[in-house]
């Protein structure tokens, strides 16, 4: 006798969610860049390209290197603008169907504040609901007031930026790993008022041309995703779940497999969002969703009990 269809649907903190998977900001663009590839109301939910407040030409080409099993990128936050991308990508996500999360990154406390009073009020003036179901506060930038510092370095800066961003929706603080204590960083975005905690951004790294010995990205360093830093990330949601019991937690990073994504839910993960590996394959969070079904499915579990397993500190 086969297995009945198994119960996906999770809650990140205070959001319901069909199924845990999201795609990660920055490598499905701003809008339905991936719509010719699956039906993006199926996904979880769609995190898009982190905006700031202005237009942002990003870094110089080349910006993207291959590095073994992982990639290597510097684009540098390119984008339209907060005010460019409500007007003309949301309403395309909204008639997707698709439940929204926007990523909002700035220079300055102030730049975060201006991009969440921006999104509190195309939350209030959205006639018949909004696709925004939450904020991601992506703190993994460098604060011009502190001599370029990144805010996630920093714990004040971290608490300073969520208190900054209270616009109406659930904020989920956008963490770096390359940082000694990640669970302090996070206590502190918490206390800042965010809900939940996504687990991580990228590892800092250079890759060099060896004949010349330049940088081979056009800006010098980058971040390293991709397989290599999942089982970083998978330390860092298993840190901040042993930390925080109640925080909703979303684990990114390297997830290119049901597998990978069972493994953050066993972490302690309540979501987990696809990245990299949408650059070798766009279809990649559809087939991670089945995956993770079927795995549901074969175990007679459900997402969840390995919410409550991973809570509860024992294992299946």
């Amino acid at each position: 006798m086969s297995a009945g269809p198994a119960d996906i649907a999770t809650m990140v903190g205070s959001v319901g969610l069909p199924n845990p998977i999201m795609t990660a900001a920055g490598t499905s663009g701003h809008g339905t860049e991936l719509a010719d590839y699956g039906d993006l109301s199926v996904l979880g939910a769609v995190v898009v390209k982190s905006l700031s407040v202005r237009p942002w030409s990003g870094n110089p080409a080349p910006r993207v290197h291959e590095v073994g099993t992982g990639m290597l990128n510097s684009v540098g936050l390119q984008g339209p603008g907060l005010e460019a991308w409500l007007e003309r990508d949301l309403p395309a996500l909204t008639a997707a169907k698709a439940r929204v999360v926007v990523s909002i990154w700035g220079q300055s406390v102030d730049d975060y504040a201006q991009a969440a009073a921006l999104l509190a009020q195309a939350a209030k003036g959205a006639q018949g609901g909004s696709a925004m179901v939450a904020v991601e506060v992506n703190v993994s930038c460098p604060n011009v007031e502190d001599r370029s510092r990144m805010f996630a370095h920093s714990e004040s800066a971290t608490r300073d930026v969520l208190a900054a961003t209270e616009c109406g929706l659930p904020r989920w603080a956008k963490l770096s790993p390359n940082v000694p204590d990640i669970a302090a960083i996070a206590g502190a975005a918490l206390d800042g008022g965010a809900e939940g905690l996504t687990l991580t951004n990228t590892l800092l790294g250079l890759a060099l041309n060896v004949e010349t010995g330049r940088p081979v990205l056009g800006a010098g360093g980058g971040g390293l995703s991709g397989a290599v830093l999942h089982p970083v990330a998978v330390r860092a949601v298993w840190e901040c779940r042993a930390a925080f019991p109640d925080a909703a937690i979303i684990g990114a990073g390297g997830v290119a497999s049901g597998r990978d994504a069972v493994e953050f839910l066993r972490a302690g993960a309540d979501a987990v969002q696809v990245g990299t590996a949408i650059f070798r394959d766009p279809r990649a969070p559809w087939k991670v969703l089945r995956q993770l079904t079927r795995w549901c499915a074969a175990r007679g579990t459900s997402v969840g009990a390995l919410r409550e397993l991973a809570r509860a500190g024992r294992t299946a």
